[in-house]
């Protein structure tokens, strides 16, 4: 069973940038697609961004396509998320998973802990 530990999160003004990673243990990244996902509070978790096995093929959503890029070092078992032009309306805690490529939370099958990111106006 693979294990997902994300980190990097923080508090930054908006306009700013951040970098999440997502490293796995137990298991090899390679053999699984991966994704990230945010929660706010009060609302559903919602898709960020999905990349196949070999990161040769990504998807987006719609609140952060052209900000976002999600890349992975299946060398190293890790993911990364680098966030740019940060939004007040990015907060939320931040989860990586894995599983099945898409971008339904019902397609992942394993989760981290999630990591918190703050956006101030």
């Amino acid at each position: 069973q693979v294990q997902l530990v994300e980190s990097g999160g923080g508090s930054v003004q908006a306009g700013g940038s951040l970098r999440l990673s997502c490293t796995a243990s137990g298991r090899r990244i390679s053999l699984y697609n991966m994704g990230w996902f945010r929660q706010a509070p009060g609302q559903e978790r919602e898709f960020v961004a999905s990349a196949n096995w070999s990161g040769s093929s990504t998807l987006y959503g719609d609140s952060v396509k052209g900000r976002f890029t999600m890349t992975r070092d299946n060398a190293k078992n890790t993911v990364y998320l680098q966030m740019n032009s940060l939004k007040p309306e990015d907060t939320a805690v931040y989860y990586c998973a894995a599983g099945y490529y898409g971008d339904s939370p019902g397609s992942y099958h394993t989760w981290g802990q999630g990591t918190q990111v703050a956006v101030s106006s």
